[in-house]
């Protein structure tokens, strides 16, 4: 692990803004009027305990099914941490994503790519007492979004990070190396700052790999600080 890093406000360009020209829905959907400072009650800041005996965990997304679902099977971790490098422990995790063919298992989803019916793309797991998390899945595909002419997004998996209440829930994508749909992606691209967005892809781990059933992914989130991770609540978290 590299050395801690002391706590900084974010520098700017790490976070993506509110309003991103080149992501259209982002014009319909973020505030138009300044926002409002709440303050957080004992119910925010404490509940509602997100706990494994609750939320039971869903570690194999490939065994939602009634069968083995189609595609690649991967295997994905990481480490969650603050700004000084501190595992966060026990934090609850949920990730979604499209299938093989690019389509989610959702009815909005009307994609011209097959279904599966064995695999929902869902999955939640907890963060151990040294903040590190792993989960199976299958490799999704890149599909069709329609924000500009021939727009595709990249390979990603979607992740919800909750800490002690609902109040604290952060939420981002992972990407895969080598995707050459990064370079045209404007969600993406909204991280105006290089090595900030490069946070955002995960990276081959060959030692996570197991031999002759599935290719490893590591994925590292840094809450807070100068090495933080993007999260999609932009510069207002």
């Amino acid at each position: 692990m590299s050395d801690p890093l002391p706590f900084r406000p974010f520098p700017a360009g790490t976070q993506p803004p509110l309003d991103h020209a080149a992501y259209g829905s982002t014009q319909h959907r973020h505030p138009k009027r300044a926002l409002r400072r709440l303050p957080h009650t004992v119910t925010e800041t404490t509940g509602p305990a997100f706990a494994p005996e609750h939320f039971p965990p869903i570690l194999d997304l490939t065994k939602t099914g009634r069968g083995e679902p189609l595609g690649e099977r991967i295997i994905v971790a990481g480490r969650v941490t603050d700004e000084d490098g501190r595992p966060v422990p026990h934090s609850m995790i949920e990730v979604w994503q499209a299938n093989a063919a690019g389509r989610y298992a959702h009815p909005r989803d009307q994609h011209d790519a097959p279904a599966d019916p064995n695999f929902q793309g869902e999955g939640r797991v907890f963060t151990d007492a040294e903040g590190r998390y792993s989960f199976v899945t299958i490799k999704p595909g890149a599909y069709p979004w329609r924000n500009h002419h021939n727009a595709w997004r990249p390979v990603h998996i979607h992740f919800s990070l909750f800490g002690t209440g609902f109040a604290q829930r952060l939420v981002t994508q992972m990407y895969f190396p080598g995707d050459p749909l990064l370079a045209l992606d404007p969600i993406y691209h909204a991280v105006s700052d290089a090595a900030a967005r490069e946070r955002l892809v995960s990276r081959f781990d060959l030692d996570l790999t197991r031999p002759e059933w599935a290719l490893g992914y590591r994925f590292d989130i840094v809450l807070r600080g100068r090495g933080a991770t993007p999260f999609e609540e932009g510069e207002h978290h």
